[in-house]
């Protein structure tokens, strides 16, 4: 699959044929990277009588991971630009790996911590490289559910591996679930050694990345994620006690209904796909305009348990929604270099989540738990006045698949 065989916009058949296994793969990694992701929220207690530290302390352990896929994910992505993707998928995959085994064989806070930095290190650059791969590999009006596919491991993860990972942890120690993760982020690289192909390292280096990178619009994009995605991160973060404290449902109910969001968010994702394929300028204007208002609705929505039902899988159907779209934009925007486009933006939504919750904490903070939903909702149209901006020059070619001149890097 070289540029002299292939034409940019349409993949080779080799590759056709070749993107079930080379989908499944990524997708099996970011699922292991995701629960990796959110694993230590649900074994707290656990780990911290596992290597004596408080509960507090363990709980910087995702401030660790996140600072590591925020700052990692750009930094590594510079310095491997020239590197051939298999090789660099492969090597990022078995940092991973190495990162999860150390986490599980830890004796010590510090060893903890390090294992942590390890696999986060890797996330951001993988992460970015599998979102420019899938769209090489598939025919270019698939290219954004091919996306939102793999994203789809991010919302597994939520839905089904940290619940999953917590019960493992409670019957076999905190440090079994360490060593499930190793082992499918390690199925999914022998899927992935198997059936990518080997290609030439890419033309562009790190200057050519970081041109790209400072193009307005990608920077727009960029923007519209990290502000726009943290309105979700207001609300989630304290639906749990939203659904308790103020709308009276019970735990058990509480925690069908997350589940309910989780199932939702899924399934937005997916659609949120294949409306990419048609239009991700509109697509991620609908959503944000979606997420604003039923952002705004939830608060008065709230005291009763009916309307709380409805807004909660309305706000599940459009949460993630937002993560095709805005993939698919800074594609476009970064075609020519885009994986550290993609992987800044992955840091954007890390970015997203962490100001999110910390700007919800204050709220809660201050006695006003009800109304996270209008925080959310300020945010939400913020990013949709941003990704107006980012998309109100449009061109014929910006009308392109996503696709658009991304295999000629591969």
């Amino acid at each position: 699959m070289t540029p002299a065989t292939t034409s940019p916009r349409t993949p080779a058949p080799t590759a056709t044929r070749r993107a079930v296994p080379i989908i499944a793969g990524f997708l099996l990694c970011i699922f292991a990277i995701g629960t990796a992701e959110l694993l230590v929220s649900g074994l707290l207690p656990q780990i911290a009588a596992g290597v004596q530290v408080s509960v507090a302390g363990t709980g910087q352990l995702v401030t660790a991971y996140a600072l590591g896929v925020v700052i990692g994910g750009p930094l590594i992505t510079v310095l491997t630009a020239r590197m051939p993707r298999k090789g660099l998928v492969l090597s990022l995959i078995v940092l991973f790996i190495a990162g999860s085994l150390l986490s599980a064989a830890a004796t010590s806070y510090g060893l903890l911590v390090a294992g942590r930095v390890l696999s986060a290190l890797a996330q951001g650059t993988l992460f970015a490289i599998s979102m420019v791969v899938v769209t090489t590999v598939v025919p270019p009006d698939r290219a954004g559910r091919a996306i939102a596919i793999v994203v789809s491991g991010l919302t597994v993860a939520t839905v089904l591996g940290v619940p999953l990972g917590a019960l493992l942890g409670q019957a076999f120690g905190w440090r079994m679930p360490f060593l499930v993760i190793a082992v499918i982020a390690a199925a999914g690289g022998a899927v992935l050694a198997v059936a990518m192909p080997r290609t030439p390292a890419p033309t562009t280096g790190a200057r050519s990345e970081l041109r790209v990178l400072l193009r307005r619009p990608v920077l727009l994009a960029i923007a519209t994620t990290a502000i726009g995605f943290a309105g979700v991160g207001v609300v989630l973060t304290y639906l749990m006690p939203l659904l308790t404290q103020v709308s009276g449902f019970s735990g058990g109910m509480a925690s069908a209904l997350l589940l309910a969001y989780g199932v939702g968010s899924l399934l937005g994702n997916l659609a949120a796909g294949r409306l990419t394929d048609i239009s991700p300028i509109m697509t991620v204007r609908i959503v944000f305009l979606g997420l604003t208002v039923i952002l705004a609705v939830l608060p008065f929505a709230a005291p009763s348990q009916p309307a709380t039902i409805v807004a909660v899988l309305v706000f599940g159907l459009l949460a993630t929604a937002t993560i095709a779209p805005l993939q698919g934009l800074i594609l476009r925007h970064a075609a020519d270099a885009p994986t550290l486009s993609v992987a800044v933006n992955v840091s954007g939504f890390n970015l997203a989540n962490a100001f999110g919750a910390a700007l919800g904490g204050g709220i809660v903070a201050a006695g006003a738990l009800r109304w996270t939903g209008l925080a959310g909702a300020i945010l939400a149209l913020a990013g949709l006045g941003l990704s107006w901006l980012a998309t109100s020059r449009t061109t014929t070619a910006f009308r392109e698949p996503v696709s658009h001149h991304l295999e000629s890097r591969q």
